[in-house]
């Protein structure tokens, strides 16, 4: 089964059916497929075959919807990129990922005449919407490009469920991003996992807000389409406009990390809204407090399901939907289920290990790793065979997530194996921001650091020493490092100290430095 399938199964069943609202554009299902269908003739027009690469730097709009179809249509892979890093890192991915075309938004104006001066290979940029263009690439006008197209399906190449459908670039262990691979096996699994799971029907309305170049929200975008629901676009994360668009537009379903949902609640004048068409929301992305879950559930008045999964598995692993038999608790016994990471997904064999390899004992207590296996798996990392064996052995995909089980085979992360940070719903591997620290001329030592923020959920903190005789200020290295990576990779705070903590070997003492600072949540911008 392929991603094709997909949509020609919406097209047959829905084809008058409403299926896009996007900036003040309606598209019904025929409407819809014949946009991707031009998308993917204008594509083949240009030379794309199938496992060539295509990327593409946009906010959430009907264009990215129809962007993840025409790819699939030519048997080619989409490569969707995060519009918060840097140039120098968008470089990096599109060296790697090897993308023959690019479709931006004119937004991104900047970004993409950076890429032409970093040396960047583009064939083609596709661009949308209104404003300055770039003279780095060979250009064309979305809608120019796909005006005279032919309206029906390009002929397929010979697509295999096996085939990459997706490349997804996450931070390697050493922060060097690597390209996770997902296959139409992996996607369309996934797909019918969650149709299942979350009981879609066309008589959803799920609004796109977290980024849909983020899985978070990305996985939907087949999920909705396979039933015939309606997806509904929002271009920024503005509360108002959320809002607003929520209430207007009916929606009855949608996941996000928890702090837009944190400032969703606390929005002045969320009490204004009807949300009764909602039935049920999603948390994902990154660990949720129990607090911030129940007041979801008293703003909206609605069911509430916790997620957990990375990039790797499409994403969701597990989902804290309530057994039969946990249905009959008391409201307040059924919370406590309901704010736990989760039981597994359809789909998802998950077992949580020892160091020895045996299986925790399912007491809520004896902490191990998540390691999974099933079809929502990555196949590897893009050209990286040794990091595809290191992370998965025997068919095992090992998480890197430290969890608890209790008796009913409910899972609970209670920290990661590595220095990994969650920040806004993104991740930041502190060796990554570590070394743009050390490449600065005053510092001689630097740890990075997650610590609890009221906002972010987490917030980067750098605590660095000074060579002697230098002198640095936090705002000087803090814009320092936002010249180099992603401004929400950069540190939010930095603390000069004399000498770093050391274990007996002579590291850097992570654990105990950030012990200093877990107790004193900060509201940092």
């Amino acid at each position: 089964m392929n991603i094709p399938f997909i949509l020609e199964k919406a097209v047959n069943l829905y084809a008058q059916k409403e299926a896009i609202v996007s900036g003040g554009k309606r598209f019904t299902y025929g409407e819809f497929a014949r946009r991707a269908y031009k998308l993917a003739n204008f594509l083949r027009s240009m030379g794309m075959k199938k496992g060539d690469c295509m990327a593409i730097l946009h906010q959430n709009s009907h264009q990215f919807l129809e962007a993840y179809f025409s790819a699939a249509q030519l048997g080619a892979i989409i490569n969707p990129l995060n519009f918060r890093l840097s140039p120098k890192e968008l470089a990096f991915i599109l060296r790697d990922s090897g993308a023959m075309i690019l479709i931006a938004s004119r937004r991104f104006t900047g970004s993409v005449n950076s890429l032409g001066e970093l040396g960047v290979k583009i064939n083609q940029v596709i661009w949308t919407g209104q404003g300055d263009e770039t003279n780095a690439f060979e250009a064309v006008d979305y809608e120019d490009a796909i005006k005279d197209q032919a309206p029906g399906p390009a002929p397929l190449w010979e697509i295999s469920d096996d085939d990459v459908a997706h490349l997804y670039y996450t931070s390697g262990t050493t922060g060097e991003p690597k390209g996770v691979m997902l296959t139409h096996k992996n996607v369309c699994t996934h797909a019918l996992a969650t149709i299942g799971e979350l009981r879609l029907s066309d008589t959803d309305r799920w609004i796109h807000v977290a980024p849909l170049f983020h899985l978070a929200d990305a996985w939907a975008t087949f999920a909705v389409t396979w039933v015939g629901a309606r997806h509904i676009t929002i271009p920024d994360f503005d509360p108002p406009l959320v809002l607003e668009t929520m209430q207007n537009e009916r929606a009855t379903i949608t996941n996000m990390i928890p702090t837009m949902w944190n400032l969703l609640v606390n929005t002045p004048t969320v009490d204004s809204y009807d949300f009764s068409s909602l039935r049920v929301v999603l948390s994902g992305g990154a660990p949720i407090a129990p607090d911030l879950a129940r007041n979801i559930m008293d703003t909206f008045k609605c069911d509430y399901i916790q997620t957990y999964g990375m990039t790797e598995t499409c994403p969701f692993l597990t989902l804290s939907i309530l057994k039969e038999n946990l249905t009959r608790l008391s409201p307040e016994e059924q919370f406590i289920y309901k704010a736990k990471t989760g039981r597994p997904m359809i789909g998802v064999l998950l077992k949580v290990v020892k160091d020895n390899g045996d299986e925790v004992s399912h007491n809520n207590k004896e902490v191990g790793e998540i390691i999974v296996k099933g079809d929502i798996v990555t196949q590897g990392y893009w050209r990286r065979p040794e990091e595809t064996g290191a992370a998965i052995k025997d068919g095992w995909l090992y998480t890197g997530d430290l969890a608890v089980v209790d008796r009913e085979g409910y899972v609970n992360i209670v920290d990661r194996k590595k220095d990994m940070i969650v920040t806004g719903g993104e991740n930041v591997y502190s060796t990554e921001v570590e070394n743009v620290l050390y490449s600065h001329p005053a510092i001689l030592e630097a740890a990075v650091i997650g610590v609890p923020d009221l906002r972010w959920g987490e917030a980067v903190k750098a605590v660095v020493v000074l060579r002697e005789g230098k002198e640095a200020t936090e705002e000087e290295i803090i814009h320092y490092c936002k010249d180099e990576i992603a401004h929400y990779k950069a540190p939010k705070s930095v603390d000069f100290i004399s000498e770093l903590p050391k274990t007996g070997s002579g590291k850097i003492y992570k654990k105990g430095l950030k012990e200093r600072y877990i107790h004193s949540p900060q509201k940092m911008g």
